[in-house]
């Protein structure tokens, strides 16, 4: 019987889908150590990149610069330049130009059709960045760029033994009448032209000892060193120094016995010195030329010039004329009227007006070149010495000078050098600074420590300390050092520098610089109540320098010696004893006084006189028994004030408690204030 309920599961029945099965839709289940095997991933390979450099993509980095950028590119850098004027942002195209920006990069890229990745910025090291941001000299000139240049001689020697007279014959000048005490105080550079016609650089060094500085420049810039003797001094303590100097730097040396008119010149002698020295002269077998001279009677010149010449020759001078110029400074100074001068010599390039030079910290664009005789000067070629107008700031003495491109990357270089020299004061400073904070520490705690032991109360209600400088009380000297060139300042700064007194007064230079006294110098100078050395520059009026002492000097030695003087005065007067007589003890014995012994010493005077009215020691094995006044003197029960020698007295003691034995010795002595002086020798 059919009913409504089969009728319905009839039908879903007849509407299901047959289910068919086979092998390859069966699938078993994992087991649980199948599940922990780790699966294994295959990627397709990637397809290789093509050979050419179309395809392939730079690496760019923020804050590369447009060289760098030109390098990762493959590019030459006057492409990238000219793509650069077509990108938005892109103003700065010198090679040394950061690119901030990473979309400009990416941009001027893709201008030059190149695709781009961006990576890390690579490491650079320290040396690389100096590398990059400072300047240095050029790599050494090929053979084919090199010309001959006139050989640099410096003259050298001990003072006065005739250096500046021997080139005041050689140029027909007479510029050792012009030196203040006939003594040379600046390096002279200045050109001469040989009898054979042949132009040499001649150097003149000062032979004083506080100028050992000047004649270590002059060693360094030379390529030949004429050693100055006298043949009646012979080998003298700066004739030592500039041998040392010449074996160090490698300079051949010529040596000029000068002086052989003199009566007492001793040739031989002189000769045997220098060959103790160390010198081979040529007699001997050496290379060392001994010419004897006579500087002021112009004997056996014409064989020195030949000797110089003679050795140039040997050495082949040559130099790179092409390209940015190189020099060494000679000397710098300011003047009143032209401002900042410095005296070189060009070693590479020819300098010309218009360059822009560096040297350290200082940087000039040439306005004017002179020769040793002011005489103005179009170029000055390699070898030549030349004074150079146009510096902003005063190089120093001794300085490499190089040329730059432009204005824009000497101020870019000077920036650097500056932050370097900062960093280098800094360092060399920290062990100072960490010196004092411990010293700082250190009293600091003791303080904590004592207010923690005397209690809080108690420290309050006690009396407060002033407190007082250290130095308050000593004595001192300020100075301010002005002078006509940086080497005479410099030579100066390290005779003060020998100063080792200041314990008993203190040295203090306030300042020091190049040119005439300013009234900026007088008024440091009423400040610090210092003294103002003007040496061999202009001093001021007398109504500017009002309360202020200006001293002029011409001579190191002078302007030593008066400060020396200077500081003598300030040290307090000490106590001087200066004794008078001596006497010895023969016997002791007894007087009476009322009802008390008093001790009296009978004594001999063997020395000198004795005064009642002065001071008397009793000396016993060595150890002073008693130092005091005498309450009487008597010879033969006679009371005097004076004993002579050989005479024999009474002396009766202020302390009668003292009792003389016989053997003691007497002194009688004397006392008086007397005026220190300084214990400082600056060497000369």
């Amino acid at each position: 019987m059919l009913t409504i309920s089969n009728l319905l599961r009839l039908g879903s029945t007849l509407r299901q889908r047959p289910l068919h099965t086979s092998i390859v839709r069966l699938k078993r289940r994992k087991t649980a150590e199948e599940k922990k095997s780790p699966r294994i991933i295959e990627y397709s390979p990637k397809k290789l990149q093509p050979a050419n450099g179309a395809a392939s993509s730079a690496d760019v980095w923020r804050h590369m610069s447009v060289a760098q950028l030109a390098s990762t590119l493959k590019r030459p850098l006057d492409d990238v330049q000219e793509a650069m004027l077509y990108v938005r942002g892109a103003d700065n195209i010198e090679a040394n130009a950061k690119l901030e920006d990473l979309k400009i990069i990416q941009d001027i890229a893709k201008k030059l059709g190149a695709k781009t990745r961006v990576v890390a910025a690579p490491e650079t090291t320290a040396e690389d960045e100096h590398k990059e941001r400072d300047v240095s000299p050029r790599p050494p000139a090929t053979p084919e760029q090199l010309e001959p240049r006139p050989p640099v001689v410096t003259v050298m020697g001990h003072v006065d033994h005739g250096k500046t007279t021997l080139l005041d014959s050689l140029r027909g000048a007479d510029v050792a009448a012009g030196e203040a005490g006939g003594i040379t105080q600046h390096i002279g550079a200045f050109t001469v032209t040989l009898e054979n016609g042949e132009r040499v650089t001649f150097l003149d060094t000062p032979g004083h000892a506080a100028f050992s500085a000047m004649r270590a420049r002059g060693a360094v810039a030379t390529d030949i060193i004429v050693l100055v003797v006298a043949a009646e001094d012979g080998v003298m303590a700066q004739t030592r120094e500039v041998i040392q100097l010449a074996k160090e730097a490698q300079v051949p040396i010529i040596v000029a016995l000068n002086k052989i008119d003199k009566p007492e010149a001793n040739i031989e002698k002189s000769k045997r010195e220098l060959a103790q020295m160390g010198l081979t002269l040529e007699e001997h077998g050496g290379d060392v030329q001994v010419i004897p001279i006579s500087a002021l009677k112009g004997t056996n010149l014409p064989l020195l010039a030949e000797a110089v010449s003679t050795q140039a020759t040997l050495m082949g001078l040559k130099a790179d004329p092409t390209g940015l110029v190189e020099g060494i400074v000679i000397e710098s100074k300011t003047d009143p009227r032209r401002g900042k001068l410095s005296t070189a010599i060009v070693s590479r390039g020819t300098l010309r007006k218009g360059s822009v030079l560096l040297s350290g910290l200082a940087h000039a664009k040439v306005r004017g070149l002179f020769d040793h005789n002011g005489q103005p000067l179009t170029e000055a070629a390699p070898g030549m010495p030349v004074e150079i107008l146009g510096w902003r700031e005063l190089p120093l003495a001794g300085e490499l000078i190089l040329e730059v491109e432009t204005e824009k990357k000497a101020h870019a270089v000077l920036k650097h050098r500056e932050h370097q020299a900062q960093l280098e004061k800094i360092e060399s400073s920290s062990d100072e600074i960490r010196k004092k904070d411990e010293e700082h520490q250190a009293k600091y705690r003791a303080e904590h420590e004592a207010r923690r032991l005397a209690g809080r109360f108690r420290m309050r209600g006690g009396q407060r300390v002033k407190q007082v400088d250290e130095n308050d009380g000593m004595p001192r000297v300020s100075v301010i050092i002005k002078g006509d060139v940086h080497g005479s300042v410099e030579a100066i700064l390290d005779v003060l520098e020998t100063y080792n007194s200041n314990e008993r007064c203190r040295l203090d230079i306030v300042h020091y610089g190049v040119g005439n006294v300013s009234e900026g110098d007088l008024e440091l100078a009423k400040a610090f109540n210092a003294i103002i050395y003007a040496f061999n520059v202009e001093a001021p009026q007398p109504k500017l320098a009002k309360d202020v002492h200006v001293r002029s000097c011409n001579v190191i030695y002078r302007l030593i010696d008066d400060l020396k003087q200077e500081l003598s005065s300030k040290l307090p007067p000490v106590e001087v004893e200066e004794q008078l007589g001596e006497a010895n003890v023969l016997q002791n014995f007894f007087i009476n006084e009322g009802r008390k012994e008093i001790p009296v010493a009978g004594c001999r005077c063997t020395k000198g006189v004795l005064k009642k009215s002065q001071r008397f020691r009793l000396v016993r094995d060595g150890e002073v028994v008693y130092d005091g006044a005498l309450e009487s003197m008597r010879h033969l029960k006679n009371e005097v004030d004076t004993i002579k020698k050989d005479v024999e007295c009474g002396l009766r003691f202020k302390d009668v408690k003292v009792l003389p034995e016989a053997g003691d010795t007497l002194q009688c002595y004397t006392t008086h204030m007397e005026a220190q002086q300084t214990d400082w020798d600056p060497g000369f």
